[in-house]
């Protein structure tokens, strides 16, 4: 007996089921493979882009500006005229605030001075007050002003002892009148000095003379004068003593009186012309006229 299985046609559906049982398996494995590979190159597609890191994204944003830069380069400000601007705003600035601090004190001044110019011309339109009378002195200040004034003119006429004997009246009388009271003290006190001068002096004229001649060759004029008019007093006829004496005279700038002193002495004198020629004491006289009358001239 022959069985299903062992028929052609048996054989031969089979066969197509086992074809297409391959065929399906095929197709099945093909789709895997196919979406192996799929998932492969995705994979490979992402393993291919590079990673963006932070320094990648910053060059990313400064590269549309570099470009842009690139593009339209800035114009640029000279470094220096913009320090030189700066410094310049910068020694301006103190000189205003100084002209601004300035300004008021100006015109305050200048207020002050139209201030103090109208108290001027305001003071300056009042009629000044008449100055109070003088202070009539006191009987006491009289009588010691006359007694003062008395011993004074002894005093300047060389009447030492007089004029010591009616300062020390008037200073027991009036001292309470200060200021003449300090007057006389002072006159009493050269007077007393000038009387012990005088005791010490030598007392003839030969004496005198010789002793105005040191004070003479010392400088000392004064002295010298004194001591030539104190010798003339003894002896008023003395040429070589007036002759002294212009000399003196002469040193001390009295030019007239040693032109009287010295025309005295060539009187008494003439040959006293030649020594006066030379004598460099009466240098002071060379300039006048008269001396060259008295000096050059013939005697009559």
């Amino acid at each position: 007996m022959v069985s299903s299985a062992d028929s052609p046609a048996a054989n031969s559906l089979d066969a197509a089921s086992e074809s297409h049982k391959m065929s399906s398996s095929l197709t099945k494995g093909l789709r895997r493979s196919g979406s192996r590979s799929t998932g492969r190159g995705a994979s490979a597609k992402t393993a291919k882009r590079p990673v963006k890191t932070k320094a990648a994204k910053a060059k990313a944003k400064r590269a549309p500006a570099a470009k842009a830069a690139s593009r339209k380069p800035a114009k640029l400000r000279p470094v220096k005229k913009t320090a030189s601007k700066a410094a310049a705003k910068a020694k301006k600035a103190p000189a205003r605030a100084l002209a601004r601090k300035a300004a008021p004190a100006k015109k305050t001044a200048v207020s002050r001075v139209k201030k103090t110019q109208k108290v001027a011309a305001v003071r300056a339109a009042r009629p000044a007050p008449p100055p109070p009378p003088p202070r009539q002195p006191t009987q006491d200040e009289s009588a010691a002003l006359a007694a003062f004034e008395r011993a004074h003119r002894e005093f300047v006429r060389g009447r030492f002892a007089e004029a010591r004997n009616q300062f020390r009246i008037l200073l027991d009388k009036f001292s309470q009148v200060s200021e003449v009271a300090a007057r006389s003290r002072t006159y009493l006190a050269v007077a007393e000095s000038r009387l012990r001068t005088e005791s010490m002096l030598p007392r003839d004229a030969d004496s005198l003379y010789d002793r105005g001649v040191i004070e003479l060759n010392r400088g000392e004029y004064v002295a010298a004068q004194e001591m030539f008019e104190r010798a003339l007093k003894r002896e008023p006829e003395a040429a070589h003593i007036h002759y002294g004496l212009a000399a003196t005279r002469a040193r001390l700038g009295s030019i007239d009186l040693a032109l009287e002193s010295l025309q005295r002495a060539l009187d008494l004198q003439p040959s006293l012309r030649v020594r006066a020629q030379h004598d460099h004491d009466l240098n002071p006289l060379r300039n006048d006229p008269d001396f060259d009358r008295l000096i050059f001239s013939n005697p009559a």
